[in-house]
């Protein structure tokens, strides 16, 4: 009996019932954002969340990654602060200062001590990092100066006859202001320790007192090339990576899971089958795509139903220059020339006998 009651009556509108039950709580949420305990970075929840998910944006505004240890560490505090430590990645402009000197075309970078200590730098892993570039180096207690020297840069060539021939041809490139600048910019964004693409680190702990890392950036590759994380527990809110590592199946449980995060942060309850339809309705074409004109309202069937949404002009004239045919299969198709719409009693036809 349980069974028969959750079933949806044949040619039910689920559609139409999914985007009302999203719709109408979502004009209830706040525009306010909130942010994660521990991560200081606001974190986009409530309406601009949802319509960053809806819309399949490739990165959200602010990315989060919760990065979970094996078990055997994951309830030590310090062991789990150690390594949030290490996967934390620490900028050169962190731990030193970078000025350019434009007259004589040289870089300084000035050690600074304390902000090394905190963030377990030494002056020697500095070096070492910068020693990447081999370019002159001159060292003395703390601080590093850089002689940029002049870059053979190999540009191709495109030959006159095909572009077939394209040759090889090394450049050198002056040194001037302008590239002295553009490597000063560089040298800050190295990267002394830690991994790409996790910053900000803190350790937080799950009700029933697992510790784990919660960081702001995505790269779930190399949290998981560390050796103390269980790699099977990694998570974050930017789907699209989800999709591109772990495919599409996975991509829709992330929306489900965001989805559902996003309405219960602001307490609202929506049931969970309407979620899963947007869903799979985003991912059932083995991409996640955004339901917008250029994802999924701008592939459907009848000309009507993609006029009615947006751009109408354009869609009326494309169908009457290539004699489009609508074969008003829709909702908004028969409503718009007046027709009973072809969704539950309007689907079925009943002859009657009489005497």
């Amino acid at each position: 009996m349980k069974k028969q009651n959750v079933m949806i009556a044949p040619f039910e509108a689920v559609g139409v019932v999914a985007a009302q039950s999203i719709g109408e709580p979502g004009t209830q949420m706040t525009m306010r954002t909130f942010h994660y305990a521990g991560v200081a970075e606001h974190v986009p929840t409530g309406l601009p969340r949802l319509i960053e998910i809806v819309d399949a944006k490739k990165e959200p505004k602010k990315s989060i990654i919760d990065i979970y240890l094996k078990k055997s560490i994951s309830r030590n505090r310090s062991e789990v602060e150690k390594v949030a430590k290490e996967l934390s990645a620490v900028f050169v402009s962190d731990v030193a200062t970078v000025s350019d000197d434009l007259s004589k075309y040289q870089i300084k970078i000035t050690y600074d001590e304390n902000s090394g200590k905190a963030l377990g730098v030494t002056f020697a892993m500095l070096k070492k990092t910068l020693e990447e570039y081999q370019e002159e180096m001159q060292v003395s207690d703390n601080v590093i100066i850089i002689k940029p020297k002049k870059r053979k840069k190999s540009e191709k060539k495109k030959s006159t006859a095909s572009e077939e021939g394209a040759k090889q041809e090394v450049v050198e490139e002056k040194v001037n202001a302008k590239y002295v600048r553009r490597m000063t910019n560089k040298i800050k964004q190295l990267i002394v320790r830690g991994t790409a693409g996790i910053n900000k680190a803190v350790v937080a702990k799950t009700p029933d007192g697992e510790y784990f890392i919660r960081a702001s950036g995505y790269n779930i590759t190399g949290a998981c090339s560390h050796e103390a994380v269980d790699s099977s527990r990694v998570y974050t809110n930017n789907i699209k990576e989800i999709e591109k590592l772990y495919g599409i199946e996975a991509a829709r449980n992330a929306i489900i899971k965001e989805i559902k995060d996003v309405m219960d942060m602001q307490k609202l309850s929506v049931d969970i089958r309407h979620i899963m339809l947007i869903a799979d309705a985003m991912t059932y074409g083995g991409t996640v795509k955004s339901i917008g004109r250029h994802g999924l309202s701008g592939e459907k069937v009848g000309v009507f139903g993609r006029a009615a949404f947006e751009e109408t002009v354009k869609h009326l004239i494309i169908a009457a220059s290539t004699a489009m045919e609508d074969r008003l299969s829709g909702v908004t198709e028969n409503i718009i020339i007046g027709q009973t719409v072809p969704v539950g009693t309007g689907r079925i036809k009943l002859l009657l006998k009489t005497k």
